[in-house]
């Protein structure tokens, strides 16, 4: 078996070789049909032997119920996505100080409600789960959410997230960004294909963010001044084909890193802002020509800043212990 090295596939019948040790990049064990009782317990006493790997179940008609984590009560990090799932309480067979939680979108509406019994929960993912949603916004330990599919009609849920570091909407329709500045201390936010979203000047006052992720936001037209944000170091966008005026972008004072690809709506003029910036150091300019892009390299001839999440590359250093 060759599995992906931070994948371990388990399949039924269940052989040896699905349980030699993993490899140390190993992130998640996972399998998509329905195992026996005893199967399960024996995926267990393998699992619990490596308790910073997230268990994932997925599929079309894996189970009807979350009965089966009754083996798994041991688990820190769960992912389910199983479409025909028709209740969330066996999540109850969770530890209440469970770190890192992912629900799928299902067929049948289900209640967050149980959600309110993870009181040390720090990452959340969600697709398309919004019935008793504000149970979301009373997770006070919560340090990454991201929201995939859902519309929220502002952020006022998210308002008492106070621990909150990094905030992402993919999809959906959350429009009115206000109150960002006012939750948790945002360091990276992302912002893909939602709908109707067109107003960022909110971003201009989120003053802890360190890293910004925008793409394919058709009706964004500009940007604000990221002047203000003294600790912003990363800016990503991608196939944001209603900017034309980049200035507002390399007016943050600590950018460092700047990507901006599938833009082939811009010339290369445009990045001429960037030119002399005192902190930047690497970009990655994608403007679907090559004479385009030579054009840009001539005026940054800086190296490509490769690929980084905010937590790894532009975080505050640990304290020493």
């Amino acid at each position: 078996m060759n599995d992906y090295p931070f994948i371990r596939e388990i399949r039924p019948p269940l052989s040896p070789d699905q349980f030699r040790p993993l490899d140390p990049r190993c992130r998640t064990l996972q399998f998509r049909e329905s195992l026996t009782d005893v199967e399960l317990q024996r995926v267990a006493m393998f699992l619990s032997e490596y308790p910073s790997t997230t268990l994932r179940v997925y599929g079309h008609r894996t189970y009807p119920t979350l009965d089966f984590l009754k083996h798994f009560g041991f688990v820190r990090r769960v992912q389910i996505e199983m479409w025909e799932l028709q209740d969330l309480s066996g999540l109850c067979f969770l530890r209440p100080d469970l770190e890192a939680l992912g629900l799928g979108r299902t067929k049948t509406r289900l209640s967050l409600c149980i959600l309110e019994r993870f009181v040390a929960l720090r990452d959340l993912w969600l697709e398309g789960h919004v019935k008793d949603f504000e149970v979301v916004g009373q997770l006070a330990s919560l340090r990454r959410l991201s929201l995939r599919s859902i519309t929220l009609p502002d952020l006022s849920a998210l308002r008492f997230l106070r621990e909150l570091e990094e905030l992402e909407l993919k999809l959906g329709g959350t429009r009115d960004l206000r109150l960002l500045p006012h939750i948790g201390r945002l360091r990276y936010f992302e912002a893909w294909l939602v709908r109707g979203l067109a107003d960022l000047e909110s971003l201009a006052a989120a003053l802890s963010l360190r890293f910004i992720f925008l793409q394919a936001l058709t009706q964004v037209a500009a940007l604000p001044s990221f002047a203000p944000l003294a600790d912003l170091r990363r800016v990503h966008l991608e196939t944001m084909k209603g900017l034309r005026d980049l200035a507002p972008v390399a007016a943050a004072p600590a950018l460092t890193e700047f990507v901006a690809i599938d833009m082939g709506h811009l010339r290369p003029e445009a990045f001429r802002p960037f030119v002399g910036h005192p902190a930047l150091r690497a970009a990655r300019i994608g403007l679907g020509s090559a004479r385009k892009n030579a054009a840009v390299r001539e005026l940054l001839p800086l190296p490509d800043p490769g690929y980084a999440k905010w937590d790894e590359a532009f975080a505050p250093s640990p304290p020493a212990i």
